[in-house]
Parts: structure tokens; C-alpha cells; sequence
């Protein structure tokens, strides 16, 4: 972002330099009272550090205009001996940067090297760097270093506490660091809410609740929220309804406990209802449509978002990606893979794992290739998704060849890995190199299988006509097969003409899922009854419906979906 330059009108920098700082919005009207300092003002002796140039670093480096952190540490670098305040502020922009916290721990170690004291603004944001870098160890030791100091009664320095024991996981150091001292802001009660919060403790969350003497906003937040993410959405909903006041939080916690239940009904109709809605707001509301299968309804959304210029986020064109690949749009995929460039959203391997799944279900697995060699870091999830990519496509020695390289580079496959592996086998018939696979994952790659591991390998026996093996491997696996085990066995019998084998397959199935219409399918092919109308009755009576089939279209970037006999759309 271009800036104006700042209009010094003074020959001694000393009697505006406060208010110019207050006015600095970008690096370059930083580097312009940096330069007036150095040709203006009379430089103290080289051991004593500049008091100006230290009040400039610690404006950069809590300034929130743009990063600016590694400015003020080069600053800091050249002053001799740097005071505490200089340091707390170096350390309070580390500790809250997205990607540097651990710098906060390494000044820490450094005054502490130079004699230089802590005081009761070190040490909160010190322990925040260790809460966010899960530097367990390190912040039992800060946190004798407070003892030390005589400073842990201070209720910021306690309330930072609470919130690194509880991230660690230590609520019983927490609690006893709440019990232990009674003057208690309301930080130290809302960090201890937080913290029986993200253990899933409601009850004890509730009980601190009930018993504050005073309850601010993010009190209430706190509270709605954990019920939110456990599910009672019926205490969520009174205690929202009870709030003497509510701010954006408020609302998007109540939304997104909602869409965490898939409650799309009642989510659509409290995001409806919002005075006000951030990004935030809308991103929930897209990904509650999308993970419901509302594919329609979240690109109709997304475009009244863009509508009303709210700008979107990675987040915001993950849900979308999904809802596209679920629709199999690719017209209305590359148009958002063009908006996603033009909007300057970052294809990192969140955003690019998107792209890949959106192209691979829109049957596009050369641009899904291109996006995955094009990533600078990939994860487990993108190299799974391409693997998966490649078997749906027919590829199976590519998707090997994935499997070997991302070893290769690294990553260890996980139970998806394998899953991914076995399906792109499965789609080629490549039986002997699945049953090699499965009976080596725990042994060579440390992975236990599962029942879908065994479900691919007897999906690829009963495909190849196996059928004596898959039934034998699924009587001897160590867990209870699934209905997808013996749908895959009935599978094969259909294709391979065993209806002996059916028939016991297909009461197994019609056990484990009475309510799938597909599954009587299976029975009247096993020639169990004399014919069709038996099925038919059978269905009736446990009130199973045929699903009808469904077409869809995609014209014009719009996806209509037709069932038979359907004379419902306008054209």
C-alpha cells in the first residue's frame, strides 16, 4: 500500500515525535522518522541505548498496521542494552505473530542472559508464547521464574496461567492456581471457563459459571459455546435468549453450534437473524450447507456474499470448492479457481487440497495434478486426496507412485493412506498387490488395519470372483465386518453369478441396514423369494422407499437436477 510521507515541520524531531508515531501506517513513514532520528538528534554514548529509536521499536512491533515486527527486531538488535520495556514490547508482538511465537521465548532466554529483570508485563505474554507453541516444559519454568519474581498474584500474570495449563491439558494445576488466590479479576473467571471449555468439562465449566460475581460478554460467549460444541443446543439457545447483552461472538457461537449438529433449519434462521454478520458469520453458514449436501444453496449463498462485497476467505472457498465437487460443476470450479487467483487468496495446502478434490469429482484429474506438483508444502490430507484422485480415474500405478514418493519425502501415510491405496487398487484389480498391502501395514508401515482396509481387499476378492476367499476373510478378520464388507461380497455374487452365497450374504446385510433399499435388491437377485412382488412386500412392511434416480446438469454455470418422469422445471 502506497503512504503518504510525513510532514516533519519541526528542525528537532523531539517535540513531535509522539504524535508522528501515533500517525504511522506503513513501514515507509516507520523508516522515515528512523532516518530523521539518525540525521537529527545527537547520538548518547555507544553504550547507552537511544531512547527514541527504543520508544520507535516498540511502536513497530505491537503496530497493527501490517507486519512490522521484523523492523522493530532490527532496531532492537542495535541498541547496546536494551531496557525491559523494550524488550516486553518485542516480546509482546512475538507472542501474538502467527507464525513467531517461539521468538518471544528466545528474547525472554536473552535478558534474562543480560541481567535484565522481568517484570509483571514479561511474563503474560511470555506464557502466551508458550500456550501457543505448546512449550510445556518451558512454561513450568516461566512460571517458577514468577514465583521467583514474587509476581504470582498478579491477575494477568495468573489468568495467562490458567490458560497455559489448561492448553496443556493441566486443569488441575489451573484450578488450583484459581483457587489458591481469591482476588480474582474477571480474566482469571473467563480463563478458567475457557479452560473447563476446551477439555469438554461443561459441568465444571458451569459451576464457575453460576458462581462469578459478575459476568461480562465473553463470560456468556464462553459458555454457549461449549454447549454448542457438545451439542446442547437447548442450554445454548436459553442462555443466548437470558444475555443482558450480545455482541457478533455471541451470535456466531450460537450459529455455529447449530451448523456443528447440522442443524440447517434452525441455522439458516439465526443467520437471518443476526443484526450484524462478519465473514465469519457467512463461512459458517456455507459450511453448513455444504457438509448437509445442500450443494445449490451454498453457491447461491456464496454469490449473495459477493453481492454484498464481503471479501472471502480461505475458508470461505474451501466450503464452496466442496459444494462444486459434490455438483461436479467444472465450469463453476475454474471460475472460482480464476476468483481465488484474482482475490489473492493464498493456495496453501488447505485451500490447494480443495482445488484438487473439486477438480478430481469434476473429472478434471490433469488441472487436479498440475495444483498438487504446483504446492510448495504438502500434507498427508493432499497426498491422500490425490492418491484418491488417481484410483477414481483408473490410475493406479500413478497413484503407487504417489504412495512411494510421498514416503519419500517424508510424509508417513496414515489409515486414510492406505484406504486411498487400496481403492485405487481396487478400480484396476490389482488383487494380489491389495492383499500384499493389507497384510503388511502393520508390520512395515506401523499402521493397524481397519475394517475399510479389509472391506477394499474383499471387494477386490469378490470382484476377481474369489468368492471363497472374501467370505473366508471376512469370517476371520478381528473386528465384526461392516455393511460395506458385505456389500462388497454381494457385489461380487451378482457380477459372478453365486446366489448360494448371496443369500447368506444378503441377510447378513438386511440385519445390519433393514432400511436401505438397495439391500432387497441384493435378497430377490439371491433368488430367496419366487419373485419381485415378495421384495416389493418386504420393503412395505419395514416402510423402505426406492430412492429414484437423479440427472444432473450443469448450463450456464447454474446445475439443475432432474428425476424421472420430473416435469417440475420451468424449462
Amino acid at each position: 500500500m502506497n503512504s503518504k510521507p510525513l510532514a516533519i515541520k519541526c528542525s528537532s524531531l523531539k517535540p513531535q515525535f509522539d504524535y508522528l508515531i501515533s500517525k504511522c501506517k506503513s513501514i515507509r513513514q516507520f523508516q522515515q522518522i528512523h532516518a530523521q532520528i539518525i540525521t537529527q538528534e545527537s547520538f548518547l554514548p555507544h553504550e547507552t541505548s537511544h531512547p527514541q529509536l527504543c520508544k520507535l521499536a516498540s511502536f513497530c512491533a505491537v503496530s497493527p498496521h501490517g507486519n512490522l515486527l521484523s523492523y522493530a527486531k532490527t532496531i532492537f538488535d542495535q541498541q547496546p542494552n536494551p531496557a525491559v520495556q523494550l524488550y516486553n514490547s518485542l516480546i509482546r508482538g512475538f507472542s501474538v505473530s502467527h507464525n513467531q511465537p517461539q521468538e518471544a521465548i528466545v528474547l525472554f532466554l536473552d535478558m534474562l542472559r543480560k541481567g535484565v529483570e522481568p517484570n509483571n508485563m514479561t511474563f503474560p505474554f511470555v506464557i502466551k508464547a508458550c500456550t501457543v507453541s505448546s512449550r510445556t516444559e518451558f512454561g513450568i519454568m516461566v512460571h517458577t521464574h514468577v514465583l521467583k519474581c514474587g509476581l504470582e498474584s498478579d491477575l494477568y500474570v495468573q489468568s495467562s496461567l490458567i490458560k497455559f495449563y489448561a492448553n496443556a491439558k493441566c486443569l488441575g494445576s489451573a484450578k488450583r492456581l484459581f483457587d489458591v488466590y481469591p482476588e480474582r479479576d474477571i480474566v482469571c473467571w473467563n480463563s478458567m471457563i475457557d479452560a473447563y471449555v476446551k477439555s469438554g468439562e461443561m459441568e465444571l465449566a458451569r459451576v464457575v459459571f453460576d458462581q462469578m460475581p459478575c459476568k461480562d460478554v465473553i463470560s456468556w460467549n464462553s459458555i454457549i459455546n461449549g454447549y454448542g460444541i457438545i451439542g446442547n443446543l437447548g442450554e445454548a439457545k436459553r442462555l443466548f435468549d437470558q444475555m443482558p447483552e450480545r455482541n457478533l461472538v455471541s451470535w456466531n457461537s450460537m450459529l455455529a453450534g447449530y451448523v456443528k449438529c447440522g442443524n440447517v433449519e434452525d441455522a439458516l434462521n439465526m443467520f437471518r437473524h443476526m443484526p450484524r454478520r462478519d465473514v465469519v458469520s457467512w463461512n459458517a453458514m456455507l459450511a453448513c450447507y455444504a457438509q448437509n449436501g445442500k450443494a445449490n444453496e451454498t453457491l447461491a449463498l456464496f454469490d449473495e456474499m459477493k453481492l454484498l462485497g464481503i471479501r472471502a476467505n480461505e475458508t470461505t472457498v474451501v466450503s464452496v470448492l466442496s459444494a462444486i465437487g459434490q455438483l461436479g460443476a467444472l465450469d463453476r470450479g475454474s471460475h472460482l479457481h480464476l476468483y481465488i487467483s484474482e482475490q489473492g487468496i493464498k493456495i496453501n495446502s488447505i485451500v490447494g487440497t480443495a482445488l484438487i478434490d473439486m477438480y478430481v469429482k469434476c473429472g478434471n484429474i490433469a488441472e487436479a495434478s498440475y495444483i498438487f506438483n504446483s504446492m510448495e508444502s504438502k500434507d498427508v490430507l493432499a497426498w491422500n486426496t490425490m492418491i484418491i484422485g488417481m484410483g477414481m480415474h483408473g490410475h493406479a500405478e500413478e497413484a503407487q507412485h504417489l504412495f512411494n514418493q510421498m514416503q519419500h519425502e517424508g510424509v508417513a501415510p496414515n489409515d486414510i493412506t492406505f484406504v486411498a491405496i487400496l481403492g485405487a487398487f481396487r478400480h484396476a484389480g490389482m488383487t494380489e498387490e491389495g492383499q500384499k498391502l493389507l497384510s503388511s501395514m502393520e508390520g512395515v508401515y506401523g499402521v493397524e488395519p481397519k475394517v475399510e482396509h479389509y472391506g477394499c481387499v474383499i471387494d477386490l476378492l469378490s470382484r476377481a470372483g474369489r468368492l471363497d476367499e472374501a467370505l473366508d476373510l471376512t469370517r476371520n478378520m478381528p473386528m465384526e465386518p461392516n455393511a460395506y464388507t458385505w456389500g462388497a461380497l454381494l457385489g461380487g455374487c451378482r457380477i459372478h453369478g453365486n446366489a448360494n452365497v448371496a443369500g447368506e450374504v444378503g441377510k447378513r446385510l438386511l440385519d445390519l441396514e433393514p432400511q436401505h433399499s438397495g439391500r432387497y435388491g441384493g435378497l430377490s437377485y439371491a433368488k430367496r423369494w419366487d419373485d419381485a412382488r415378495t421384495t416389493r412386500k418386504l420393503m412395505q412392511a419395514n416402510g423402505v422407499a426406492k430412492m429414484p434416480g437423479l440427472s444432473l446438469i450443469e448450463l450456464q454455470e447454474d446445475v439443475h437436477s432432474f428425476m424421472a418422469g420430473d416435469h417440475s422445471h420451468p424449462e
